[in-house]
């Protein structure tokens, strides 16, 4: 205040010929006092007459003033009945923005409507989520706590308690101090703290209990107390953060403060009792005797021992511009009053209060720090706050050091700038310190919320198993893509393997090792077959017939190859095709083979209609006529939805396998169903003829090889089913081979025993002594 009534007075060009002069008064905290000091200043005598002035000198026309905007309100009303202007240097409070109300009132400070989102910045910078806020109990605490409380609520954030602080200096009674007490425990190391001064007095109260246990501060409190109270406040708060708005240094403030004393404003009461606080002693020339004299280099630079003065006090940048505003509105009515003509004298020009308020609102200009000033209402929409840490150095200096900055042109243009490195902590913490309400979910687990508690307050759960999440506490895990699968900690997927059933596989190998075994024994039954081709136990039941179902069986082992190797689009409707043909010519051929026993033995009497059917073979027809049916079928599968190749990306979680699609489920369902029936029928007509008495009746034999068949593609079915990729093509292959088997074991080895081990059983004189034998 005084170096801008100083600087002013020195301007020639703003307030040419005229000195501004000012009366210094004290605001207490107690409503009576503030009142009591209004009404001095109003009369002019220590004995109030209301409407009278006993003051010599001119009147006051403006008044600065305002720590607290409840002084400023409390005067506020009284100042209205005069139409004095009233300029408040103090925190912003929507309460006297109220035109209605309060219009002589204007505030320097900009609205801290921003200042929760700041403060959430912060939080959501350092991942601080479980917090505890101190607020002012007052329309202003309840206002900022909705607004941050709202915000909280968007960014996931959770309030570990709310202590509203009385608005004065008293003392607490016992169970009020218990229960701060209490709050030791607290999980929080992150405490949020906005008030006025009265706030910061109350606090000063609890640091005695409770700010020794190494929290994080953050607030938006002011500094203008008394000195020895702000010594032990900042000692308190050591490695918390303060809020405040953005101000631009004013040139040559810093050489005032090192050079000013109160021998320079003798008429300042306060000044000589803040120094003799700070330096215990007086300048030279003082009227006190008993005090001693300072040393010639004392300066309010630094607080030996304490504080920085230029960076303890919030409001002195407001001040100076407080004081500017107001000699601008004079010179600007002053100038208005010279091109006017008015009457009066220039050194003494008549000047009234409420003269200057429409200047005031009007009044803009730039100040010598560069920075626009004005009481416009549009500098609220934009916020700029510094950000600074509180320090305590070891040589006792204690330090609002600057360590970032935040702004906000809108709700959608915010930025938090912060040299972390430049930041102390509180004793407590050896790094930069958690708030948490539990433990943080690292990667590859996922936040699940506790019924009952609040929202930070969580569990670690890990993620599903082809879910991932890649950061810490996510809440939700992310599926990974069909071609890709998690890594064993679930942070990353991974690309998957391309694979199908190959020959080089351990599986691939044994398949195709057993099916060419049968292949070969196969052609060696064959061969048997072709070189004892007129035993009689050969040319029985039909030799053509038999080599037919040889041929066909080696063709079923050998198409089992074809499910082996990486699936093509030939292969693909090969497989099925050649599966489906091949299994009908053989199950017809069986069938063919029984409906010719069956003939053979009912041939009772020449010239019946049987022994024609016999003689004329007719039932070699049955084989080309099943096997129509199916290739109809056939065709009309691969019209409608022929097979493909797939990729399968879900049937093992780290491949993908090759497979070859089906295509119509309903035309593959109705190929198996068509060889079910002919092998259903060859197992009834076997059945029925399972004991017609002849020495090489294979009725038995077709029976049993049959009833082998259909278990194994009645088990089949349900298996296959059941099973996904490179396993539900191996158990296709195996039912392959074993109902190949089971046809060719069953009727063929007993033949093959005859033939190679027992050959005297096979031959014309044998057959006839059997026959000899059975008819006596």
């Amino acid at each position: 205040f005084h170096f801008a009534i100083q600087e002013i007075n020195k301007d020639p060009q703003l307030l040419p010929n005229l000195t501004l002069g000012f009366q210094l008064y004290n605001s207490v905290t107690s409503g009576q006092f503030t009142l009591r000091s209004t009404l001095h200043w109003l009369t002019g005598n220590i004995h109030f007459i209301p409407n009278y002035t006993c003051q010599t000198q001119g009147k006051t026309v403006a008044i600065i003033a305002g720590t607290m905007s409840a002084f400023s309100a409390e005067i506020g009303t009284m100042l209205e009945l005069y139409k004095t202007p009233q300029i408040t240097y103090g925190p912003f409070d929507p309460m006297l923005s109220e035109r209605d109300k309060f219009p002589s009132l204007y505030q320097m400070a900009t609205s801290d409507s921003s200042l929760a989102c700041g403060m959430l910045s912060l939080l959501l910078h350092f991942g601080w989520i479980w917090v505890v806020i101190f607020v002012s109990n007052d329309m202003k605490g309840e206002k900022f706590l909705q607004d941050i409380q709202t915000e909280m609520v968007k960014k996931g954030l959770c309030l570990a308690n709310i202590i509203k602080l009385p608005d004065t200096k008293s003392r607490y009674e016992k169970t009020e101090i218990s229960f701060l007490a209490g709050l030791r425990i607290s999980s929080a190391n992150v405490h949020i703290l906005y008030g006025d001064v009265r706030s910061v007095y109350t606090m000063e109260f609890l640091s005695k209990y409770y700010l020794t246990l190494g929290k994080v501060w953050i607030m938006a409190a002011k500094w203008e107390i008394v000195v020895k109270e702000t010594d032990h406040m900042l000692h308190s708060f050591h490695g918390g953060f303060s809020f405040s708005h953005h101000k631009e240094e004013i040139p040559g403030l810093n050489h005032f403060v090192k050079t000013v004393d109160p021998s320079h404003y003798p008429e300042d009461f306060f000044l000589s009792q803040l120094w003799l606080h700070a330096f215990h002693c007086l300048p030279p020339g003082s009227l006190c005797g008993t005090i001693g004299v300072c040393p010639p280099n004392a300066s309010f630079e630094f607080f030996p021992g304490r504080i920085d003065m230029l960076t303890i006090s919030d409001s002195s940048y407001f001040i100076y511009n407080a004081v500017y505003a107001v000699a601008h509105a004079l010179h600007k009515m002053l100038s208005e009053q010279i091109e006017k003509g008015s009457p009066g004298d220039a050194t003494q020009p008549r000047i009234f209060p409420w003269q200057l308020h429409p200047l005031l609102k009007k009044i803009q200009f730039t100040n010598s720090a560069g920075e626009d000033v004005s009481f416009h209402e549009t500098r609220h929409h934009m916020a700029h706050y510094d950000i600074h840490n509180i320090v305590n150095f070891p040589a006792g200096f204690r330090l609002l050091i600057k360590i970032g900055e935040f702004s906000s042109e809108s709700a959608h243009d915010q930025g938090l700038v912060l040299n972390e490195e430049m930041i102390e902590w509180p004793i407590a913490f050896k790094k930069t310190p958690q708030s948490l309400c539990g433990q943080r979910c690292g990667p590859g687990f996922r936040k699940m919320p506790q019924e009952g508690r609040a929202l930070c307050c969580y569990i670690c759960v890990i993620c599903p198993e082809r879910d991932i999440s890649n950061h810490t506490d996510a809440e939700q895990c992310i599926p990974c893509a069909d071609h890709e699968y998690p890594n064993m900690e679930r942070n990353r997927c991974l690309p998957k393997l391309v694979t199908f059933l190959a020959f080089e596989d351990d599986l691939g190998k044994a398949l195709a090792s057993v099916a060419l075994c049968f292949s070969v024994l196969t052609a060696a039954v064959l061969w048997v077959f072709v070189k004892h081709r007129d035993t009689p136990i050969v040319k029985a039941n039909n030799r053509t017939l038999s080599y037919i179902l040889l041929i066909t069986l080696l063709l079923c082992f050998l198409c089992s190859l074809l499910f082996l190797g990486r699936p093509r689009t030939a292969t693909c409707l090969l497989q099925q095709i050649a599966f489906c043909l091949v299994f009908t010519v053989a199950v017809s051929t069986v069938l063919a083979k029984t409906i010719t026993v069956i003939l053979a033995f009912k041939v009772t009497k020449p010239g019946r209609t049987i022994r024609q059917l016999l003689v004329s073979g007719a039932s070699n027809f049955i084989i080309p006529i099943c096997s129509l049916i199916q290739v109809a079928l056939c065709v009309i599968w691969l019209g409608i939805s022929p097979p493909f190749i797939e990729l399968d990306a879900h049937s093992e979680p780290d491949h993908i396998i090759l497979v070859c699609n089906k295509g119509s489920a309903t035309a593959f369902h109705c190929v198996l169903g068509y060889l079910g029936s002919l092998a259903l029928a060859s197992f009834t007509v076997a059945f029925l003829a399972r004991n017609l008495p002849d020495t090489f009746n294979e009725a038995k034999f077709l029976t049993f090889s049959v009833l082998v068949f259909c278990s194994v593609w009645v088990t089949f079915l349900p298996v296959y089913h059941s099973t996904k990729g490179k396993v539900m093509v191996a158990v296709e292959i195996f039912s392959i081979l074993a109902s190949s088997a089971g046809l060719l074991g069953c009727i063929f080895l007993p033949k093959c025993y005859i033939i190679l081990i027992k050959p005297d059983k096979n031959s014309l004189k044998a057959l006839k002594n059997q026959r000899s034998s059975r008819g006596s």
